[in-house]
């Protein structure tokens, strides 16, 4: 018996609605991002296969053709390794979906399963140093309404450590003022977290909530220009005008590229030199796997040992050659050290 090739168009819709949707019930950014990828693959099968999406059938998605989709995304749109990565992992997830529907179809998606992610580096984690976050802090003219809210918004990121697009998501609800003081965030795989909240950052929110006419918990803290909720790109603006200002009178921020992130970063390389657990900042910043956190202790261990050298006490002899430390020189101890 002759098998009939599978339309692929009525996978791509179960998966989107029932699979990502309603069984797995991932976050609106992972349905977008695996929106955004078949919607490339389509475009692609169309420019180089001359076939529509409708008429698109699941055999024609070959391993061949997902890397040469993966290679056009590299080279034709530009997109970075970690990218083309994300667009690979939507693509096995799609194929783990339809090989449990269709049984004859598992080998192809075996095939496609079989290609790897490629390996990227880890960039180095960039931070700032206090006198760098305070003068951050000092650019929004707080006289001014939108002055009041840049501050507002830039120090709960150092505050809370929050994504851009939890400062972005967090309505009045979720903020907690009286008594005790501390904010409800909803992180990457519907994650939620308590952050506290300095005294002073309470006294920051109450100023900007308390101009508001619309008290509604389910308001948005921070809001835009116009009155809307603020986005996502919005703070990503707001932190790249704020940099360029300090930058000023602050030449080392003129060396680093800063976004919210940074800001992230700076909050737990802070935490962490004012002595505080890497388990508590886990937990803090709202991180799943220990070893994402465990890199900001490389970064301590590094800025620990750079000033131990530097009050080192040294032979006479030997004071004016330049030697490496021996704990660096042993390939074991700082493997160690590192997973500390």
């Amino acid at each position: 018996m002759t098998n009939q090739p599978h339309p692929f168009g009525p996978f791509v819709r179960r998966f989107l609605l029932d699979e990502v949707v309603t069984d797995r019930n991932l976050s609106l950014n992972t349905q977008r991002s695996y929106r955004d990828t078949l919607r490339l693959l389509f475009g692609f099968i169309a420019k180089h296969h001359a076939t529509e999406p409708a008429q698109v059938m699941t055999e024609q998605i070959t391993a061949d053709l997902v890397r040469d989709f993966l290679t056009d995304l590299e080279n034709k749109r530009g997109n970075a390794v970690s990218t083309r990565n994300q667009r690979l992992a939507a693509i096995h997830s799609l194929f783990r979906f339809i090989s449990r529907q269709v049984p004859e179809l598992v080998a192809l998606a075996t095939t496609i399963h079989a290609i790897v992610p490629r390996r990227t580096n880890i960039p180095t984690m960039a931070y700032l140093d206090k006198q760098e976050m305070d003068a951050l802090l000092a650019v929004p003219d707080r006289r001014r309404p939108q002055g009041r809210r840049d501050y507002a918004l830039l120090l709960f990121l150092y505050n809370t450590g929050a994504r851009a697009s939890e400062a972005a998501t967090i309505k009045v609800g979720d903020l907690s003022l009286g008594a005790s003081f501390s904010a409800r965030l909803f992180g990457k795989g519907r994650k939620t977290r308590l952050c506290p909240l300095w005294p002073h950052m309470a006294d920051v929110l109450r100023e900007i909530l308390d101009s508001r006419i619309e008290g509604s918990k389910n308001a948005p803290v921070f809001l835009n220009v116009r009155g809307q909720p603020i986005t996502r790109y919005g703070i990503h603006t707001l932190v790249a005008r704020t940099v360029k200002k300090a930058a000023a009178k602050t030449p080392s921020l003129q060396t680093k590229r800063i976004s919210p992130h940074t800001i992230r970063h700076t909050t737990a390389v802070h935490l962490l030199h004012a002595g505080v657990d890497i388990n508590t900042i886990r937990a803090w910043l709202g991180h799943v796997s220990l070893e994402t956190t465990n890199r900001y202790a490389e970064i301590d261990l590094e800025a620990k040992a750079a000033a131990l050298e530097s009050c080192a006490v040294r032979d006479p002899k030997t004071q004016h050659e330049s030697r490496t430390p021996l704990w660096r020189k042993d390939g074991a101890i700082m493997e160690f050290l590192l997973k500390l």
